[in-house]
């Protein structure tokens, strides 16, 4: 359970996944409003001690680290764990956000850790109640749900996730919304 929210986490930021919509361009370097999804992301997790980017390295601003997960292209739970594998040290809690999200910010981030208290930890949801990629979780949780290598391949974060206690948080605004096609993208400079 978390007892406290705004301090001691690491961040991974789910950057590889395949953008078959967007014909396979990469979304960590597409832009909104004059800056790349990556880089509005890693202003969402500034304060994180540390930070893992899972996907293709290019340049950032902050310093980061780079994994491609494993396996490659095994969907987003084999990205989580294997950013949560590229931490140096292993955090009381984790923060995730899934870089097409371009209106999830810093308090964004707060709301999600101050609901995490008390609970297993938070997760984002959109209008209709459905769980978005950006969420909060005490460590030592999802190392215990965690499923062997060969269970991760398209396993969801939902199902990952399940028997944990996560605290709802509904989106405020447009945060919840993410950039999976081109028409997207153009609604999101809106």
């Amino acid at each position: 359970m978390i007892t406290h929210g705004l301090s001691g986490f690491a961040a991974v930021v789910l950057a590889g996944g395949q953008a078959t919509r967007l014909g396979g361009f990469d979304k960590a370097s597409i832009e909104v409003g004059g800056r790349t999804l990556l880089a509005l992301a890693l202003d969402a997790v500034v304060d994180a001690a540390e930070v893992v980017v899972v996907g293709a390295t290019v340049p950032t601003e902050r310093p980061v680290t780079f994994v491609l997960e494993e396996p490659r292209h095994g969907g987003p739970v084999a990205g989580l764990l294997t950013g949560r594998d590229a931490l140096l040290r292993t955090p009381p809690t984790l923060a995730v956000l899934a870089v097409d999200m371009p209106r999830f910010d810093h308090a964004s981030l707060r709301r999600l850790q101050e609901a995490a208290v008390g609970h297993d930890g938070a997760v984002l949801v959109d209008d209709g109640g459905r769980r978005q990629l950006a969420f909060v979780v005490e460590t030592a949780r999802l190392d215990a749900v965690r499923p062997g290598l060969e269970d991760q391949h398209g396993m969801s974060v939902r199902a990952l996730l399940d028997g944990l206690d996560l605290a709802e948080v509904p989106a405020v605004g447009r945060e919840a919304r993410d950039i999976d096609t081109w028409a997207d993208l153009r609604d999101a400079g809106d």
